[in-house]
């Protein structure tokens, strides 16, 4: 068994051989080095004496010094590992044996010097290479499934011109590398950014929760100004805001007016109304036929809606040239709006203080919309926000 152990400004490596440590002292008084799991190679030299009673060690056991402190990092023994940089990993990060070896003895760092000019920091800090990318390096060296799957991949390519086989086995290695290498990509980009992305969304949370907690200290133009930044970061597929939209309405010919219009990557447009955090504007308290039912703000709302939805539908590829012509400055080059069952956003409402039945009759009539318009309250955008840095840190 091997493990480290930090012991005052030192790092050691502590190991307790099957068969005992006697093979290693002979062949330390033969002058000899030793080797344990064709990764770590001491002499005797770097054997530890421990000097305090709770250091001691069994009979069974040995210990190496393997690195020391040099300011926030472990200098590791570059002579124990076969290298030729020098390596330092930060002393807050917990050392373990698959840091420098995998399951089939072959050593990571010595492939990873094969590979590097320089030397090797690992930590936190700016120039340092990330833990979180490093974790994602130790994935690259195959494992017993990965190292199967190729062999049977080989046998395939031998026998399949001259007897049956089972199943195609190169093309389930190929498939398996590639769905290796696809989650390693994604996990790597999403290690890369998820300390900047905690941090915004953290911010975010902690701004909207302050104005939920000063409710009345902001105007319903404060709160929509607000609450349209949060959702151009959740809903990350609009690429642009537009507010005080005119368009037309065919039937009648008067200009009717949008409080904001989404525009997506393709050009594709939805609305959005945001009203204030009122805690009674989305659903009864008393029952009517054994059902809360939506209060005036809410179902008002939701008519709104839908009678806009359905004039810019009817405006059509007038409205569309309409549009793309009036805010171009707006648009990305040569992107083309576009009204193709444009659906809404509304936020409003509080459900903090609603009871259960209350919840449950609130989520039919969210349901009830939902191809139409996606409802949320303002408990419930705090409740996203928590559920997305949450995600980061899994």
């Amino acid at each position: 068994m091997i493990y480290f152990k930090k012991i005052e400004e030192q790092l050691v490596l502590c190991y307790s051989p099957m068969g005992g440590i006697s093979w290693i002292e002979d062949a330390f008084e033969n002058n000899k080095k030793i080797t344990i799991g064709k990764t770590f190679t001491f002499f005797k030299e770097d054997v530890y004496v421990p000097q305090d009673e709770e250091d001691y060690i069994s009979y069974d056991e040995i210990q190496f010094r393997f690195a020391k402190i040099e300011g926030d990092y472990f200098k590791i023994n570059k002579n124990a590992l076969g290298i030729n940089q020098e390596l330092y990993i930060h002393k807050d990060i917990k050392f373990r044996v698959a840091m420098f070896k995998t399951w089939n003895n072959i050593s990571i760092f010595r492939q990873v010097a094969n590979v590097i000019e320089n030397d090797l920091y690992i930590g936190p800090n700016q120039l340092d290479l990330k833990i979180e990318i490093f974790e994602q390096l130790l994935s690259v060296f195959p494992n017993s499934t990965e190292l199967r799957k190729y062999s049977l991949s080989r046998i395939d390519n031998v026998l399949r011109e001259y007897i049956g086989i089972k199943k195609d086995f190169t093309e389930d290695y190929n498939s398996y590398v590639s769905n290796k290498a696809v989650d390693m990509m994604k996990s790597t980009l999403r290690s890369t950014f998820f300390e900047y992305e905690t941090v915004k969304y953290t911010k975010i949370l902690k701004r909207l929760e302050y104005m939920l907690e000063n409710e009345l200290g902001f105007s319903e133009k404060d709160w929509q100004s607000e609450i349209i930044d949060i959702l151009l970061l959740i809903y990350p597929k609009y690429i642009s805001v537009i507010d005080e939209v005119q368009f037309q309405d065919e039937y009648t010919g008067k200009s009717r007016r949008l409080d904001y219009m989404l525009i997506d990557s393709n050009g594709n447009i939805d609305i959005v109304e945001i009203k204030k955090p009122s805690q009674n504007s989305i659903i009864s308290q008393n029952k009517y036929r054994d059902n809360h039912i939506p209060l005036k703000e809410l179902s008002g709302t939701i008519m709104q809606i839908e009678k806009y939805l359905f004039y810019l539908n009817k405006w059509g590829k007038r409205g569309e040239s309409v549009l793309t012509e009036r805010y171009k400055k707006s648009l990305p080059e040569n992107l083309q709006i576009t009204i193709t069952n444009p659906n809404a956003i509304l936020i409003l409402g509080r459900e903090n203080d609603l009871d259960n039945e209350q919840r449950h009759d609130l989520e039919i009539i969210k349901r009830k919309y939902k191809n139409v318009v996606d409802i949320v309250t303002y408990d419930e955008l705090v409740r996203r926000l928590k559920r997305i840095i949450e995600s980061f840190t899994l």
